[in-house]
């Protein structure tokens, strides 16, 4: 399967962007190592630069939800927690019990936090909006300091 990268400036440091051409499978702030450099090819470039428009749009204030295709990788499990993390609407924020819930696994709790930690696309599959019970900020792959700034960002802090 063809696999496309590129690294995206952000208010919050790089952003690296991988697509295939089912849509963008990866979103995040770590180059990954593990890909095969290949040829352009526009059907996996297309996903990227909706990704790079719609995340400028979020960075300026001008979108609160991502329409871009994406092409998730991960257990059945996992898929179910992202596609609960989607729901969680800009400017809200959600405990792991929440979505535990939502996903009618109530006793999921630390399967969801899991699953939220292992999130391939970060931003758009919206894991910094899922806080502690207590309210407090909890883990993030890019770093708390990102995950601080993406929540003031959209409200929330």
């Amino acid at each position: 399967m063809s696999m496309q990268q590129v690294i995206m400036p952000s208010p919050i440091g790089d952003i690296t962007i991988q697509s295939t051409s089912k849509g963008v499978s990866y979103v995040g702030f770590y180059p990954v190592v593990a890909m095969q450099t290949e040829a352009v090819d526009e059907h996996t470039l297309t996903p990227i630069l909706i990704c790079i428009s719609e995340l400028n749009e979020y960075f300026n204030g001008e979108r609160t939800r991502f329409t871009v295709p994406l092409d998730t990788q991960g257990t059945q499990f996992q898929k179910q927690v992202w596609r609960a993390l989607i729901d969680v609407e800009f400017g809200q924020s959600r405990s792991y019990q929440d979505i535990a819930i939502a996903i009618n696994n109530p006793k999921a709790v630390r399967a969801v936090g899991a699953a939220n930690g292992k999130n391939p696309i970060s931003i758009i599959v919206p894991c910094h909006r899922i806080i502690g019970a207590n309210g407090k900020l909890t883990g993030y792959a890019g770093g708390l300091e990102r995950k601080e700034w993406l929540l003031k960002h959209e409200g929330l802090l």
